[in-house]
């Protein structure tokens, strides 16, 4: 995955060669967690549940061996391709240690860092409130789905307010 511009100063100057040396020599291009191999396209039933083509079985979403689906795989299943990624452990892309990266698959990254993801967008709904509140004066009584005011329109707000006063 791509880090963004604004994050890009947060990770070490050699992070390339570190991502490559977690995806690729310490996991062998599997993800750490399910297994997956990278770069191949693996059989999944949605649930977590995918087909081992190298050893022949099913697996689960933790990599470990399952019984054979009873339900038809036909209609559920479908093909997704694989990539590795290198995660942060801890959620801190300036600590790079080696035993706070793992090489995750999209699946498991994703599982790993929804709840880092859900607390983000919980303080960012909080902050544009605050800012909202600080520049927009209180919200209107119609409930929970008004949209807050983007930054740009409290900028406009916040300058008339200003010219007014002067």
């Amino acid at each position: 995955m791509p880090i963004r511009p604004e994050h890009l100063f947060l990770y070490p100057i050699d992070w390339p060669q570190l991502s490559h040396h977690v995806r690729f020599v310490r996991a062998g291009g599997c993800c750490e967690h399910c297994g997956r191999p990278h770069g191949k396209r693996v059989f999944h039933l949605g649930d977590g549940r995918w087909w081992d083509r190298k050893r022949h079985c099913w697996r689960n979403g933790q990599g470990r061996r399952v019984r054979r689906p009873t339900e038809n795989i036909l209609e559920r299943g479908a093909w997704t391709p694989v990539v590795l990624a290198c995660a942060h452990l801890n959620h801190d892309p300036s600590n790079s240690a080696l035993h706070q990266l793992a090489a995750l698959c999209q699946r498991c990254h994703i599982l790993h860092d929804g709840p880092e993801h859900r607390r983000r967008r919980w303080m960012n709904a909080h902050y544009r409130r605050a800012l909202g509140d600080l520049f927009c004066g209180p919200y209107p009584s119609f409930g929970a789905d008004w949209i807050t005011p983007t930054p740009l329109s409290m900028l406009d707000d916040a300058r008339s307010l200003y010219a007014f006063m002067r």
